[in-house]
């Protein structure tokens, strides 16, 4: 879990740089997997981490570092991303890593804005997020930790055989296979899709049910929640066997669970309050 100071960072250096990261349109993509490996070079170098985020260290020495790193490497974009994290203040050196992963994934929401692929992105990512809860075996070797990042990705590649997948979702579930970040794959995958959905405007609205949704309930749900959040929505219908009755449903960060063991659970905490 981050710090306050970490927190308000990452915040506010994206807020004040989003204009410029959308501006760069289609360049968008490169910015994105630039930071994507800026991510992984920092996760697998403390020295540098400390380095640019050491408060006793000038801001100077800290943005020298940086284009010594990137200078004539990478966008012009990617470089000033990096100018302004290193002078901001981190509660954790590791933290860093976690804003420029966040500025990579906007980056490529970005991209996907450019090419008109947003909604198909965001599509994509819950239905491989649907397909890989019945797929406990190959879940698991996503995020094998004793398997190489270039062996998980061909697993992937793999999976995803035969789909016409966009590039965005592709590099997105490549970077979620590739650099775990100490995170299972599915949440994950679940983290991009809320991340998409904030960035559509909650546009997504996942249903988890035991059995797949008709066509006529799906309907209803969108008629429901287009007019509950006051724009279009999708419905994104999960199916996982676990679900006992009722429908968990989620938009962005938000969650409403109406399962039978979500209302035991309500249930089981009552009883014990007032035990």
């Amino acid at each position: 879990m981050r710090g306050e100071a970490s927190r308000i960072a990452d915040r506010v250096s994206r807020d004040s740089l989003a204009p410029k990261l959308k501006a760069t349109g289609e360049d968008a993509w490169r910015v994105g997997n630039e930071l994507f490996a800026v991510t992984d070079l920092l996760d697998h170098n403390v020295q540098v981490e400390r380095a640019l985020t050491d408060p006793a260290r000038p801001a100077a020495d800290k943005t020298t570092m940086v284009h010594t790193l990137l200078e004539g490497k990478a966008h012009p974009m990617t470089v000033e991303i990096l100018d302004d994290l290193v002078q901001r203040r981190w509660s954790k050196p590791h933290d860093i890593a976690n804003a420029v992963e966040d500025f990579g994934v906007d980056a490529m929401m970005y991209y996907a804005d450019a090419t008109g692929t947003t909604m198909k992105v965001s599509v994509e990512l819950a239905e491989l997020h649907s397909a890989l809860l019945n797929m406990p075996v190959v879940r698991t070797r996503l995020y094998d930790e004793h398997s190489s990042a270039e062996a998980r990705v061909a697993l992937l590649h793999n999976v995803l055989s035969g789909n016409e997948i966009s590039k965005v979702t592709m590099r997105l579930a490549e970077h979620a296979t590739a650099n775990q970040r100490h995170r299972r794959y599915l949440a994950t995958i679940q983290w991009l899709i809320n991340k998409l959905s904030r960035h559509m405007g909650e546009s997504m609205v996942t249903v988890t049910t035991a059995a797949p949704l008709s066509d006529e309930q799906i309907d209803r749900l969108t008629k429901i929640y287009t007019k509950r959040t006051g724009h279009a929505v999708h419905i994104n219908s999960v199916v996982d066997p676990t679900v006992l009755g009722g429908m968990r449903v989620q938009i962005g960060h938000e969650v409403n669970d109406n399962t039978v063991i979500a209302q035991l659970n309500k249930l089981k905490r009552s009883v014990q309050v007032t035990a």
